[in-house]
């Protein structure tokens, strides 16, 4: 029998990046745990951590790259595959011009170093503008208010959690999420911590969830609403002379002209649309300002609905007009070790250089919404995307109208995934090409470090030798690129592995040679830590950091002004009868984790939540299956009574749907579910950035027996 071996490295499944324990014999995992020495997670992991043992045995696990021949996938070589995709990528583009073909890059690229510093090799290979990500059916908001206010995308202050004495959470479940745009891991620990020391926070959510069950108070809000209450607290803070900007008096720009912009979103307005008593509205905003140590969080439930912009630019302003913004206890910078933001850092952004080809979208940073993809591929004219590539994403499922995106890529000339699994999307590629599984390729956090609520760092070495004949994505992205390049007529260099492009960014960054410490980080320093090093805790940073030509919070910008009008016209607008709104288990954040019986046994998760009143005007019972249609599509599932949802509402959970044809998933006890995305709507977004607005869609609910 082989020795028993123990690795450490941090869990990829999630943003909370988990210190975990991996014990093997020979190419077999025997045991997963949390690591007790990681100074980050301090040895908490969530039920997604084990189920690293399923993804690398994973028997529907694609190992090597096939290619769809007469709708029957058959082995390809790698390097034929590369070829064959390389040469009529070319075609393509030299017959109808390099915006033929289109990139969509799913939400695991973020988890996936190789993809972060080696997809450029591709882009720069196609130079097409038609780009698209999970970015905007998700962050999107804070990126941009990010680049408006402070001058670059990723100047994202997090909550410091450790610290704080009241916190505001807004459409956020992290007792779920484990954190997202905020690196929480051990999340419970650390809201509980902030009552243990004396303080308080409030949940605001159309649904009571396990977030807000251990919450010091819940707020139902009406899906879509929460820019009301976000701006009727504002508009308190001028009203009742609450503001104190805590020593930022002299970085901030603009500030003159908020008062009379907030001034007709009173609490009483505010009441009248999100449910929620002026009284408290103003209770909110007093606690806020008049605690020393307060933050405001707001992520999936006020960022990916109709005025997701504007309920991030307000949240910066409350932390900001409040003196919590860069302030010990309230919303900080964190400092990585990569990709550490400062003036003059890559990839500050930019905003609405050129617009979608056919509803005339902007793009953000080089890419277009994803709720335009369709309409690109399926509009006929010049610039329609004939051929689609798609790095480690299922939009199919993720984005909104899967229905219809179905339909597109079905009728491309050419599809290419990488990807290890064929799922709703990669089913309708011509070539798959799978890279190394995640335990058999080193990885480092860039990311999720720079969203951190501390600072720490960490390398995380391969667990198993990858096959012989497999490629990481790096090398598949380095190769790919440059045979796009060769077709084409012109060269593009490889990059070098991401190993040594971290070695580079941690000796060249906050805490490398230019710190002068005897302790400098380097690659070889991380290696001889495999559980991490703590930098320490989040301190203010902001303004040596801000990246805006005049080194000046920007708190107004005419995008916000222009949305603000857009809010005001839905004011006389009436609240449909019922909103659609999603949710996550922290067992299945992903649809391909449902392939594993560990992540989703037990009871059905997969139901429409609905409050019990709703359902006995219906006429409805528990478990009976229903009819939920929108505009765009309907399915058919079974409905669950609960309390925990408000009246008006209805709620399924993100990332199910297994059940179009040719997917090749075992899906472990045949939970299949629906997709949410087959009735979300691909013309309802966030007009200010295209962003998609997956939460308080209009719905309809019919009884099956009337359907």
């Amino acid at each position: 029998m082989p020795d028993t071996q123990t690795h450490f490295r941090a869990c990829h499944l999630c943003e909370a990046i988990c210190g975990v324990e991996i014990k093997t014999q020979g190419n077999e995992i025997i045991s997963i745990k949390g690591d007790p020495l990681d100074p980050f997670s301090r040895g908490h992991i969530c039920p997604k951590a084990t189920a690293l043992k399923d993804l690398h045995e994973d028997s529907d696990r694609l190992r090597s790259p096939v290619k769809k021949v007469n709708g029957k996938w058959q082995p390809i070589a790698w390097q034929q595959a590369i070829e064959d995709i390389a040469t009529a990528v070319a075609k393509l583009q030299q017959r109808f011009g390099n915006d033929t073909v289109g990139v969509y890059a799913g939400n695991p690229n973020v988890h996936n170093y190789g993809n972060l510093t080696h997809g450029r090799q591709l882009r720069k290979a196609l130079a097409t503008r038609n780009n698209f990500s999970a970015t905007s059916l998700d962050q999107l908001p804070h990126q941009l208010v990010a680049y408006l206010m402070y001058g670059h995308q990723f100047l994202i202050p997090v909550p410091d959690i450790d610290e704080t004495e009241f916190m505001l959470i807004l459409g956020a479940n992290p007792l779920a999420s484990n954190g997202s745009m905020m690196t929480v891991p051990d999340v419970k620990k650390r809201l509980k911590q902030i009552q243990q020391r004396g303080g308080r926070f409030v949940v605001i959510d159309p649904r009571r969830t396990e977030t807000a069950d251990i919450a010091d108070a819940h707020h139902f809000i009406r899906p879509g609403s929460d820019a009301f209450l976000l701006f009727a607290m504002i508009h308190t803070l001028f009203d009742e002379g609450l503001v104190d900007l805590g020593g930022l008096d002299d970085f901030v720009a603009d500030l003159e002209q908020l008062e009379s912009l907030f001034a007709p979103f009173t609490p009483e307005l505010a009441e009248a649309k999100t449910q929620i008593d002026a009284a408290t509205i103003r209770g909110l905003a007093r606690e806020l300002a008049n605690t020393p140590k307060a933050v405001v969080y707001g992520r999936m439930g006020v960022s990916v609905q109709q005025f997701g912009t504007l309920c991030q630019w307000a949240i910066q302003l409350l932390n900001l007009l409040t003196g919590h913004l860069d302030n010990v206890g309230g919303a900080l910078v964190p400092a990585s070790a990569v990709a550490y933001v400062k003036p003059g850092e890559p990839g500050a952004g930019h905003f609405a250089k050129y617009h979608s080809r056919v509803s005339g979208l902007p793009e953000f940073s080089g890419e277009f919404p994803a709720s335009v993809m369709a309409e690109e591929m399926l509009t006929e004219g010049e610039g329609q995307i004939r051929a689609m590539i798609t790095l480690a994403g299922n939009p199919v499922l993720s984005a909104p109208n899967g229905r219809r995106l179905d339909e597109a890529f079905n009728g491309l000339d050419l599809m290419v995934s990488l990807d290890f699994y064929i799922n709703e999307t990669t089913r309708h590629a011509d070539y798959i090409l799978p890279p190394t599984g995640p335990l058999e390729h080193d990885h480092y956090d860039i990311a999720f470090h720079r969203l951190a609520v501390r600072n720490t760092t960490r390398f995380n070495e391969p667990v198993f030798e990858p096959a012989e004949g497999s490629l990481h994505d790096w090398e598949i992205l380095n190769a790919l690129g440059a045979a796009i390049a060769e077709a084409k007529g012109f060269e593009i260099k490889p990059l070098p592995a991401p190993d040594m492009l971290m070695d580079f960014a941690l000796q060249s960054g906050p805490y490398g040679k230019a710190a002068g410490s005897d302790h400098a980080l380097s690659l070889a320093k991380l290696k001889a830590h495999p559980h991490g090093i703590d930098l320490g805790p989040l301190r203010p940073s902001l303004t040596e950091r801000l990246c805006t030509e005049d080194k000046k919070i920007h708190a107004l910008h005419d995008l916000f002004v222009n949305d603000i009008a857009r809010l005001k016209a839905s004011i006389k607008q009436e609240t449909p009868s019922f909103q659609l709104i999603g949710r996550r288990h922290v067992r299945s954040n992903n649809s391909w984790m449902h392939n594993y019986y560990r992540l989703i046994k037990g009871k059905a998760r997969s139901q429409c939540l609905m409050h019990p009143k709703d359902m006995q005007t219906l006429g409805i019972e528990d478990g009976q299956t229903v009819r939920v249609r929108s505009r765009v599509g309907e399915v058919e599932t079974a409905v669950q009574g609960s309390e925990e949802i408000m009246p008006g509402v209805v709620s399924i959970p993100h990332g199910w749907g297994h059940q179009r044809d040719g997917v090749r998933l075992n899906i472990a006890s045949q939970q299949v579910g629906v997709s949410v995305n087959d009735l979300t709507d691909d013309e309802y977004f966030d007009q200010a950035t295209g962003n998609a607005a997956l939460n308080g869609v209009p719905v309809e609910i019919i009884p099956l027996a009337q359907a």
